[in-house]
Order: C-alpha cells, then structure tokens, then sequence
C-alpha cells in the first residue's frame, strides 16, 4: 500500500478489536522472578494473593504459561465505548521538525477518564463485580488510575476508595473532583486514617507522599474490610495483560497499512502503558518473526531502570505487600515533590524489567523541563495537549526523529501518547512562567534507599 493511502488517523473496525489479551510472559524464555511473601521468602501462592487480589485477577498474575486470554463479554462491550483506539500519522510534526522519519501515535486519551489506565480497571473492577464484593481501594499518583477506576465502579456500582499522592492531590483538585464525581472517596496520602499512614507520617513528617506510601494504605484498607480488595493500576503482569489491547490494536493497524515499526516508545512509571504497547511487539521479536528497538522514558527524578538496583524490594512504603524482583529506587525513595507529572513509582513492572535486564529493552531518563518543551512543541503542532507523563514518550520520539534527519534515515516510529493534559495546567502554569525546576537525586540519597533492601538469600 503507498504512503499517500494512509490516513491521518487509523480507526480499526469493530471487529477487529482485540478478542483476547496478549501474556507476553508466555514467550519469554527468562520469566519474570516470582512474588515473594515477605514473611517467609516463598512464592506467593493464589490462595496469598487472593486475599489482596480478586481470585481471578491473582491467577492472571500467576500465569506465565497462557499466551491469550479471553476477554469477557462485558469488558468487550465496554471498550466498545472507546476502543479502537486511534493510531495517529503525525505528519505536522514530521514536516515541523524536517526529518526523513515517519512517525505514529497510539492515542489513549479519546474516553472520559482520558488516558489508558480504563482499559485495566473495568477488567479489574468486572473482576470484582463477579466475585460479588461490596467495592475496592487503590492509589493513584498524577491521578489518571484513580480517574479511571471511579469510571469503571461507577459503571458497574462498587465503592471506590482511593489514596491520592499528597502532593498530587493538592496540585490537581479538578482531577480529584472527576473521581469524587464518579463517587469515589479521595484520600490524601499518606493520611491519619491507617495505622501504616501514621507510621509513615511519623517517620516523615511534612512529606508529600509517594505511590509507595499510597499502595501502603489501599492495601490496608482493603484487607482489614470485608467485601474489599485492593486494585493496582500499574507495575504487575495482570495490568499489563490488560493493557495488552493498546499493543495488539497498534499491531493490526500497521499490518492492516504495510508500517513496520523500527522504534517503539513508551513512557515508564510502574510499566503499564509501556508493557501494553510492546507486549505483542515484543512477542514477534521473542518468537524470531521481527526485530524492533524498544524505549522505556522515565523521569531523571525517578529513574528506577537507569538508575536503580534489580533486586527483590517491597513494593509499597510501608512494607506490608509482597516483594517483587525488579529495577528499583528502594520503596523508601520519594520522589521530588517538585515533578511535576506521573511517573512517580520506586519501581519498575518485573516484566519490564526482566526485559530489560535481558538487554531487549533500552532506557532513558529525561529532565521535566525538556519533557515540557516537547509537550509544548507536540500541542502547537499536532493540536493535542498531552499528559505530563506521555510527553516523556514525546520527548525521545522528537529525539529519534531528529537523529534520524542528521543521519537522513528513513526509520519509521511509533509511540504511546497515553492521555491527555488538560488536568494538568498547574504543572504547565509553572513551565510558561519558568518556574519550573529539574531535581535529580544524588548517588547518595539512592544509595541510602536501597541500603534498606530486604535480605533474600
């Protein structure tokens, strides 16, 4: 099919939306290391998990074997609501930067909580609903998850309680109020409402809080309730299962139109927009069928892969979830209260990371105030107003595309532009006036973390 044949924007049929999600962990030949009980240092066994996680969403963590696993029905004609999701030529910004490559765009932020984290919380929150519980709990950080899971609970009548980043919570009222429209209980965290809250308030007081510190509390207030589980939105295997339908839309379009993907780009905070948009990429290369360059972008003020430790860690503050093998900061390490998007989790996804450990991923951190000049030159020519945290993705795609023209390589990039950013105009005040700032942690306050790693033999 020629180039001028390809549309602006991609719209798959509705029939050939995703009728499976794809377990990438199935292909891998090195699995990800397993959940560890903190008490006894075994794997994590369903009946363990099951008292956190729903019984189904905790055999989906468990399953490393399964390559497809159905969609339920229901699920199937919810995302009807929004999906296929688009997949975008930006050609305004390939003649705005001059450069010889092509470059794509998975959008996610075409539905009413604005970003990709719906796909996962209606699967969790159906997930729920069939277990027949009263409601769930969970954290939310820039409060895109937190958005989403409101949505879905509404949708399907739980109760929603969710534990808000301090700072986030104080920086974002209007994404607090969508939630507490949805009818959802929004928390500042840490808070005095847990005794792992007080304890951490206590430990550090005045802080502004972490998704450690807000997994910490979740976790408590849904164990110690009947009729409650708590729900993640990033960082473990089911949520990027979920987020699996991103990557397998992504695919069908470029198959339907002859582009082959020579970059794929995605953010990463926990890894669950990244891990969905490569999984089935990643298949095709772990198979042999295709060979593509992954990039993972974080934050330089949270950069657990290019920075931190692989090794078995808590994955919450306050020491109270299992411990999980990945690239971590310490589940002390709070970031800057100063930066200014997502991304803002010690650690990274095990799939991920085992990935990258594997050497089949590459990273890179990249400075907030270049993450905004990027999500500026990206609004002003393509019309979108991206999220904080997809304008990570942004950056490195602008970057890629500019090596491209000093080298005149015809690469062709695809990247996730995971939401929009219109509830974070606080964030882009700071960036237009110049009052925003980078903070990069020294070697010295991420050694002090991780010198608090547990001890697994």
């Amino acid at each position: 099919m020629s180039e001028k044949t390809i549309p602006y924007k991609i719209y798959l049929e509705e029939n050939e939306m995703p009728k499976q999600w794809y377990n990438v962990r199935a292909d891998m030949k090195n699995k990800p290391a397993p959940l560890m009980n903190p008490a006894t240092h075994k794997p994590m066994t369903i009946e363990e998990l099951s008292q956190v996680f729903c019984t189904e969403l905790a055999a989906q963590e468990l399953d490393d074997t399964t390559p497809y696993i159905d969609i339920p029905q229901e699920i199937s004609d919810f995302y009807k609501m929004y999906r296929p999701s688009p997949l975008v030529r930006a050609y305004c910004l390939e003649k705005a930067l001059g450069t010889p490559a092509k470059i794509y765009y998975k959008f996610e932020g075409n539905n009413t909580s604005g970003s990709h984290k719906l796909n996962s919380a209606i699967a969790q929150a159906y997930y729920a609903k069939k277990q027949g519980l009263k409601g769930v709990t969970t954290e939310t950080g820039a409060g895109q998850w937190g958005t989403a899971l409101s949505m879905a609970c509404a949708y399907l009548g739980l109760d929603c309680d969710v534990y808000m980043v301090k700072c986030s919570y104080e920086q974002k009222p209007f994404r607090r109020e969508v939630m507490r429209t949805y009818g959802a209980n929004v928390t500042p965290s840490p808070s005095n409402k847990t005794a792992v809250g007080r304890k951490i308030l206590e430990e550090f007081p005045g802080t502004t809080g972490s998704l450690g510190c807000a997994i910490s509390e979740a976790v408590e207030a849904a164990t110690t309730r009947e009729g409650y589980r708590y729900v993640l939105g990033s960082v473990l295997s089911q949520v990027l299962l979920h987020q699996s339908v991103i990557g397998l839309e992504t695919m069908t379009a470029c198959d339907k139109y002859g582009i082959n993907p020579d970059i794929i780009i995605g953010c990463a905070g926990g890894g669950s927009n990244l891990g969905g948009l490569i999984s089935p990429f990643m298949g095709r290369k772990l198979r042999g069928e295709a060979d593509y360059k992954f990039i993972a972008v974080e934050p330089a003020s949270c950069p657990s892969l290019t920075r931190g430790k692989y090794a078995y860690d808590f994955c919450d503050t306050g020491m109270v979830c299992p411990l999980q093998k990945m690239y971590t900061l310490g589940s002390g390490f709070i970031p800057s209260a100063n930066h200014a998007g997502g991304l803002r989790y010690h650690g990274m996804s095990g799939v991920v990371s085992q990935l990258y450990d594997d050497g089949l991923i590459d990273a890179v951190s990249v400075e907030q105030t270049s993450v905004f000049a990027a999500a500026q030159k990206f609004a002003r020519i393509e019309g979108i107003l991206p999220a904080p945290e997809s304008s990570h993705a942004i950056k490195v795609a602008i970057d890629e595309a500019m090596k491209c023209k000093e080298t005149d390589e015809e690469k062709t990039i695809v990247f996730g532009l995971t939401g929009t950013g219109y509830f974070d105009m606080v964030a882009y005040q700071k960036f237009n006036d110049g009052e925003m700032s980078d903070y990069i942690p020294t070697d010295e306050e991420i050694a002090k973390s991780l010198a608090k790693l547990p001890k697994i033999n």
